[in-house]
């Protein structure tokens, strides 16, 4: 299988849906710009653990405000970074997914974006991008779902901003090298290789330069 391209940085802030409708702005915003709801207890009033209960709040916060964050990450986070215990973390977890901080829905179709109109990728790497940000496949297909049957278009442009720095090689060398840059980007090899063929054919049109 071919290896992930990550050569960008997929940091997000905090995700906005692409194929729905957005976030009610009275209840998103201000949870971002404000603790106060974690900080409403005072000493004589809290029970037994929760102040490492809300400190986990606010660190989980603090987190979101800078990555984006998948349900399965976020329990990770809580679980290792911040020492809750399983039921403790399942609680805050229900509590953020009641608020819409954490979404794998919004955060999938943002992946989708960024891979396919920033990096030019293909389905194949997509996917498992998907996989290694913790989010299920039921998720990763719903949101494919919504992502127009383009890898050959993709693939195809990607090919030709590349075929122009091939010149100086023969045309196996030239096939072969356009071939392995689109499948690590996550292309098919059938639909790599089409694209390497129509993008090298292209740019050796001048010279008769034909692949069959």
């Amino acid at each position: 299988m071919p290896a992930f391209d990550g050569g960008e940085d997929d940091r997000l802030a905090p995700v906005t849906p692409l194929f729905g409708a957005q976030p009610d702005a009275a209840a998103w915003h201000p949870a971002w710009r404000s603790d106060a709801h974690v900080e409403s207890a005072t000493p004589e009033d809290a029970e037994p653990g929760a102040d490492r209960f809300a400190d986990a709040e606010r660190a989980l916060l603090r987190r979101l405000r800078t990555r984006q964050l998948s349900v399965s990450e976020a329990r990770t986070f809580l679980l290792t970074g911040a020492a809750l215990e399983r039921p403790e973390a399942d609680a805050l977890l229900e509590d953020f997914l009641r608020r819409g901080y954490l979404d794998d829905t919004a955060l999938a179709e943002q992946l989708i974006h960024a891979a396919t109109q920033r990096k030019g990728q293909g389905r194949r790497a997509i996917a498992q991008a998907l996989s290694a940000r913790g989010i299920s496949r039921e998720v990763s297909d719903a949101a494919f779902e919504e992502l127009p049957d383009d890898d050959a278009e993709r693939a195809l442009e990607f090919a030709r901003t590349k075929a122009r720095q091939l010149g100086r090689y023969d045309d196996d060398t030239a096939l072969r090298r356009l071939m392995g840059q689109l499948a690590r980007r996550g292309y098919s090899g059938s639909v790599a290789a089409t694209a390497a063929r129509a993008a090298l054919a292209e740019n050796r049109s001048g010279g008769g330069v034909r692949f069959r």
